[in-house]
């Protein structure tokens, strides 16, 4: 594909589609335009210099349903991609689903697996890890220390502010997910008077932006929560949830949905609902993975992985 200027509207069309085939694609973007440099096994032997951390999500442990019986061999299989990569990111962040059903044990089998990375893991909750009769008191005491009101947060890791939102708590019609005005408040006490040229990274489990509403892919006041983020130069808005990969930009806004180590779900429309969706066995862990996120130091420039656990 060539970089003509002219044709940038079909060239993003047809990246697109590449994301939506599956394909394990390298992203870069600049000045908002998003560029392709290859596929995923081309991109990994090229060592990408720079700042790089992990994705993971909706692991659903305890699932074992036609769609996969074996959710925790496959998040293994994503472990062990991870620990397999040529250079060690930095942390790793887990949008969401980490159990199933909110029970002890599948969170002691998330532990287990995901810990034999050995890297430090940053989490924010799905709907399924706060279904229990405490709505999320074991999720909190496991992965919301330190954390406010039903576990959002924020940190700094060299030179990009990173924000942990929790959308799963009160979900609106349709399963729509929900912020909520005490953590919008905190959102934008969080990032004012910080500088537009900071890199900032959201990440939270229900996309922020509409995908479908239809089926509850969307945040009711996501968009209040990104009036308060779009004066950054460079934003990042990972999410998980759909089990399936999904990109839009919209200026200096990157929205990047991720696939699930579980099982996937069908495109939007596709099927009366959404839910686990059953493919053939050969197939299922392409629609299976993890992504990662370069940044490089001074540069309004960011390479995201998208890598099937088998092409």
């Amino acid at each position: 594909m060539s970089h003509d200027h002219n044709s940038g509207p079909n060239r993003r069309k047809v990246l697109e589609c590449m994301t939506w085939a599956g394909t394990g694609v390298l992203w870069t973007l600049t000045g908002g335009v998003p560029r392709s440099l290859g596929i995923v096994d081309e991109a990994v032997a090229a060592e990408q210099k720079g700042f790089t951390f992990l994705q993971i999500s909706d692991s659903h442990m305890g699932f074992d349903k036609p769609a996969n019986p074996n959710a925790k061999g496959t998040l293994q299989e994503a472990i062990d991609r991870v620990k397999a990569l040529p250079a060690r990111p930095s942390f790793m962040v887990h949008t969401g689903d980490i159990s199933h059903l909110s029970k002890a044990s599948e969170f002691d089998d998330a532990d287990q697996i995901i810990s034999q990375a050995k890297l430090d893991v940053h989490y924010v909750p799905g709907e399924h890890d706060i279904i229990d009769e405490d709505q999320g008191k074991l999720y909190r005491e496991r992965y919301g220390r330190g954390t406010k009101g039903p576990g959002y947060y924020s940190f700094d890791a060299n030179g990009v502010h990173f924000i942990g939102l929790v959308n799963v708590v009160d979900l609106k019609a349709g399963g729509l997910g929900n912020l909520g005005d005490e953590q919008l408040e905190w959102l934008e006490k969080d990032v004012k008077g910080r500088s537009a040229s900071q890199p900032v990274v959201v990440f939270a489990h229900i996309p922020l932006w509409t995908v479908y509403p239809q089926w509850g892919w969307g945040t009711q006041d996501g968009e209040r929560a990104l009036g308060y983020l779009k004066k950054f130069g460079s934003l990042t808005v990972l999410n998980g949830h759909i089990h399936q990969v999904m990109q839009k930009v919209e200026g200096n806004v990157t929205f990047h949905t991720a696939r699930s180590t579980a099982f996937p779900q069908p495109a939007p429309g596709t099927a009366p609902s959404p839910g686990p969706m059953k493919v053939e066995d050969a197939k299922l862990r392409s629609m299976l993975g993890i992504a990662s996120v370069t940044f490089k130091q001074n540069e309004q420039r960011l390479a995201i992985i998208d890598s099937p656990l088998q092409s």
